[in-house]
């Protein structure tokens, strides 16, 4: 594809920022809604003031230190697990587990984290990159298909059950786009279309600048348009590294 002989180079640096968009957003929140999100925790668990506040203080700094190892390239395995961690207080704090559509945009997440994961496995060995290899490491295969099959989790939350021609269409398509990224058929095209699609909906959907920000609608907005972003770096992944050995893809390369 010309785009990505083109994009090569820039691709996998984009595709980390947009994944870690959303720690970076819920990280510069908890500074501003210190109080709010203290409070709010205090008064959920009855769990008193000192764990609210060693709560808010964890994701502040688990968060945004976090991106800061993503984005300089350094200890980025430890930084994903970091963020797992994260993932896993918050569904649990905020009650996610109890909804599905938050749950299963929250394991998309984690999707995304475990691609980036499977990529910084690569850099590792890249130093070997001119010795003969007898194939990927099995860890990194499966990394690279769970975070897959996780990350197509997210459009489920996107498909609508309405009987008019247009939602009809849109789910036909979104759904055959998503098995063929979760079987790892010509992924990186199927990744990229569902990049664009994804895109669009967010703009349209998800336009929380145009929300006042006293209006509960901004937050809940911001919300899900940094979470949906992440998602997208999570494809951003896949279409800049392909889907790994466990795949059509690379089956269809044995026959």
């Amino acid at each position: 594809m010309q785009f990505l002989r083109i994009t090569k180079q820039y691709l996998p640096h984009l595709a980390r920022l947009c994944l870690i968009s959303t720690f970076l957003e819920d990280g510069i929140r908890m500074w501003f809604q210190w109080n709010e999100q203290r409070d709010y925790i205090e008064a959920t668990w009855s769990c008193g003031y000192f764990l609210a506040t060693s709560f808010v203080l964890l994701n502040l700094l688990g968060q945004l230190g976090g991106c800061v190892l993503i984005l300089s390239r350094n200890f980025v395995q430890y930084a994903c697990f970091g963020l797992f961690g994260i993932i896993a207080l918050q569904t649990v704090a905020y009650s996610i587990l109890w909804d599905l559509k938050f749950l299963m945009r929250n394991l998309a997440l984690g999707g995304g984290l475990l691609l980036l994961l499977a990529e910084s496995r690569s850099e590792g060995k890249s130093m070997f990159a001119g010795v003969p290899s007898m194939g990927e490491s099995s860890p990194k295969q499966y990394m690279q298909l769970g975070g897959r099959v996780l990350l197509v989790l997210m459009f489920m939350t996107l498909l609508h059950f309405d009987s008019n021609f247009f939602s009809i269409l849109q789910n036909m398509v979104g759904t055959a786009l998503i098995i063929l990224v979760a079987i790892g058929f010509k992924t990186k095209l199927a990744a990229l279309t569902l990049v664009v699609w994804l895109l669009a909906i967010n703009v349209y959907f998800n336009a929380f600048w145009t929300v006042p920000a006293y209006k509960p609608m901004h937050d809940f907005l911001k919300y899900d348009f940094f979470q949906t972003t992440s998602v997208i770096g999570g494809l951003l992944l896949v279409v800049a590294l392909g889907p790994g050995g466990v795949s059509m893809d690379e089956k269809k390369k044995e026959w």
